[in-house]
Order: structure tokens, then sequence, then C-alpha cells
């Protein structure tokens, strides 16, 4: 079966996290993915670690699935021509180096556009192309700082905290990956490519939603109220006798039907807690009543109860429970792949399920410039250039 971007050739000049992941969601929809890194090191994710296995970092391995690995040092002039060549037979480009830096290579979309006008140049950064902010650098958690997410993430007397995941990374990547699709299908109609523009903050501003949009129609600053949520009471994780479980009350109609499936009835009718507005308002009160009973039974009862009842809830799973979920492994969100130095891993799924062009983690990650004979072969290149190349160092 034919996967959705089967025949789309993309050039991958990025390293670390936000464009890999990018060009990771491409490559499993079945786009050829040329990842290009620097002989003798490759991505700077390469070296992150422990854990290693067999030498190769665990954190690269999970998000470089399904590409082929080319070393190239940009800097020779013989190291551009080759790009060139790349790009005149790619449909989308993707870097994320700090702006700039590809035009004094002579890359930038401007300069390579006359050469392959149906090109998608996506350019990821920490703070976009233009602007005041254009040239200082971007990561992860200086954004998911200056872009909100922080001041409304933790306990309220608590320091701000960070999301576990590089979020502000991984959602650039997403929103490249959206910008990309929607260039490529615009380009059917057009026939010409054009620039995708992302940045790290303006991805995180996006995520806001409706924390901003509360703001904006208040003029009240958002604060942090751990787990909670500003406008839904009870939803939020409580401490039952052993673990930590979650539940959410989203309405009037599951407040009575929670309140009579756990023995709350006393103040399901109760003047100041009868509406999720006015639960909201008398927070506090709903919270303690309602942590102090699930207190009295371990997470495993309550849950049953809570589901039995309908009403929505879930244990607060560590990342060892989350992939022997048997939903998670119906979903097919754990995939195995043989590596040739590590051996068979394990890497995440796609979330994207497509009926007719599914995509999959089919390949494992590359090892560092593993596939650069077979893309100079393609491009022309012959055994003598390529060596040629290996002693000038440039591959």
């Amino acid at each position: 079966m034919k996967k959705a971007l089967d025949g789309i050739k993309v050039l991958d000049l990025s390293r670390a996290l936000a464009g890999p992941y990018c060009t990771m969601m491409l490559a499993d929809m079945g786009a050829e993915v040329i990842k290009v890194e620097m002989p003798g090191t490759g991505d700077d994710s390469r070296a992150w670690g422990p854990p290693f296995v067999e030498g190769e970092s665990a954190y690269f391995m999970s998000i470089n699935r399904n590409k082929k690995s080319i070393t190239l040092d940009m800097k020779g002039d013989k190291a551009i021509e080759i790009i060139m060549k790349l790009i005149k037979g790619s449909d989308v480009l993707v870097e994320n180096f700090r702006p700039g830096a590809m035009e004094r290579l002579g890359l930038a979309y401007q300069q390579v556009k006359a050469v392959n006008p149906r090109l998608v140049y996506c350019s990821i950064s920490g703070f976009g192309q233009n602007g005041p902010y254009r040239m200082l650098p971007g990561f992860d958690q200086v954004l998911q700082g200056m872009g909100g997410l922080m001041s409304i993430t933790g306990e309220p007397d608590g320091p701000p905290v960070k999301v576990g995941v590089p979020i502000a990374d991984i959602t650039a990547g997403m929103f490249a990956a959206y910008g990309i699709a929607i260039a490529l299908f615009t380009r059917e109609k057009t026939g010409s490519g054009q620039m995708v523009d992302i940045s790290l903050l303006d991805s995180q501003v996006a995520l806001l939603t409706y924390r901003a949009g509360s703001f904006f129609a208040s003029g009240e600053i958002p604060k942090r109220i751990g787990s909670g949520h500003p406008v839904i009471v009870p939803y939020q994780a409580f401490k039952a006798r052993d673990v930590y479980i979650n539940i959410a009350v989203g309405n009037d109609q599951l407040w009575g039907k929670f309140c009579k499936a756990v023995g709350l009835e006393d103040i399901m009718n109760d003047h100041r807690f009868a509406t999720n507005a006015k639960r909201v308002q008398n927070r506090d009160e709903v919270v303690k009543a309602v942590g102090d009973l699930i207190a009295t039974k371990n997470g495993e009862e309550w849950l049953k109860i809570l589901t039995d009842a309908g009403i929505p809830c879930g244990p607060i799973y560590t990342v060892d429970k989350i992939f022997s979920d048997p939903q998670v492994i119906h979903r097919q969100m754990v995939a195995e792949l043989h590596h040739p130095k590590a051996g068979t891993i394990k890497v995440t799924g796609n979330p994207v399920k497509l009926s007719d062009t599914p995509g999959e983690p089919s390949v494992a990650p590359p090892l560092l410039g593993q596939h650069t004979q077979e893309v100079l072969e393609g491009l022309g290149y012959s055994a003598k250039e390529i060596e040629e190349l290996k002693q000038a160092k440039l591959i």
C-alpha cells in the first residue's frame, strides 16, 4: 500500500529536535528524507545521553527513523555544489540554522528559488526570520518561559515549571510539518513552492488558546493552579490512598452523576456547588471535599467505581506503564525496528491514522553517513570522485 507522501523528496539540513521531529513526521508518511550531517560528529543529538545503545544515542534514535543519513561539511564549495544538486531534485528543504546562516552559504530561499521554483523551503528558528529577536538563540527551555507556558504550569505557591518533554521544539516541528503539507497542497494548484517560516515562540503563543482568550476577555493574568483546570471544577489529579488519579467532571450533569457514584449526595445540590461557575468560585471547598473522600480508597478501586458510573477518569501512568497499556499497544503506538548496531529497538508509533495511505515507523534511524555513497552515486558521482571527497574530509 502506498503512503501519503510517496514520491516526495525532503532535504533535511536540520539537527537537534524541532527540525528532525518535523522530517520524521514526513518520513513516516512516505517521504524520502535525506538527512545531512557533519562528518565525524553528526546531528548534535547523537551525543545526547546516556542512555546509549551500542554507542547510539537513544535520544537521536527516538526522532530520526525512516531517514537516510549522509555526511557533508557544508563549509566547502564542493559540498555546496552537492547541496545544490540535491535541492534541484527535492520537493522540500528543512533547515533550523540561525537566521542569516543559509544566506551566507548561498542557500537562502531567494537564492535557491531560481534553481527549483517548486521547492517548499521550511526554516525553523527560535524567533522567526524577522523581528527584533530574530538573531537570538532559540532553545526549548527559554521558549517555554518566553512563550508563557511556564507561567501557567506548576503549583500556585511553587516556581514556574516546564513541561516534561521539550514541547516548544516538538510543537514547532509539528507546525512545520503542517505548514509543509499545506505548501505542497498549494503547489498542486499553483505549480510553485513557497517559504514556510516557523518559530518556537510563535508555536508556544499559539498553544495558549483559551488561557490567552481568558486574558483578552478579562484582563486578568492567568495563574498556576497545579493539575487543576481554570474554568472547570472538579477537574484535576486527586491523591487516592496509594496513588494519584485524574478525575474530570466536565459539566453539571456529570457533577450529579459523580456525587451519586462516590457518595457525596450531601453536597450535590448545595447552592455553592450547584453549577460549574459556582464550583469554580468555591474551588477550594469542592477540591477539599472530593480530595478527602478520594483519599479513603486505593486508586484502582476509585477508577472502577468512576468508570462504571460513566465519569471521565484515568490513572496517571509512569512511562513504563503507558507502553504496556492494551489500548496503546492496540493502536500500534509502540513499534520495533532493527538497527544495524543497536539491534532491535523500540520507538513510539505514528499517531496519525489514515484509512487508505497509513504511515508507520518502518526503517531504523540511520548510522552516521550510512547512505552517503548511495546518495552521491544517485547524483552521478563516480567512485573516484567520492573517494576524493573523503580525502578532502568533505564527507
